[in-house]
């Protein structure tokens, strides 16, 4: 099974993205050092009208879907290959700046694995 680990950000603001290989299809993992699962996303291409679904599980309490979607829908339309992103991103007492920057690496490391793929399309 191959893998990729890309990070982004420093402090609170630090964000993973840990992507591997299962048969022809990627597990995402996307999180912080308050590594949970929060929400759970599918992002699943259609060849015949090259477009994505996409179906999202949340926990009670959580906003993990919002990463966990927008990330499995963009890395199945890239790959053209079923998606699993999970999501877990929590810090105690947050504020709104660290939210923004949560939310910007996070997409950050969705538009870079996408770009680079960390050699996944072996």
């Amino acid at each position: 099974m191959d893998t990729c680990e890309i990070t982004k950000g420093e402090g609170r603001a630090k964000v993973s993205l840990s992507a591997h290989r299962l048969g022809t299809h990627l597990v995402v993992y996307i999180y912080n050092q308050n590594a949970h699962i929060g929400a759970v996303a599918i992002g699943d291409y259609d060849s015949k009208t090259r477009r994505v679904s996409n179906s999202v599980i949340t926990r009670l309490g959580h906003k993990d879907d919002v990463v966990a979607q927008k990330a499995a829908y963009l890395i199945s339309k890239a790959t053209k290959k079923p998606v699993c992103v999970i999501a877990g991103i929590h810090l105690d007492n947050v504020m709104d700046i660290e939210i923004t920057k949560l939310l910007k690496n996070a997409d950050s490391l969705v538009d870079q694995f996408i770009n680079c793929r960390c050699s996944m399309d072996k």
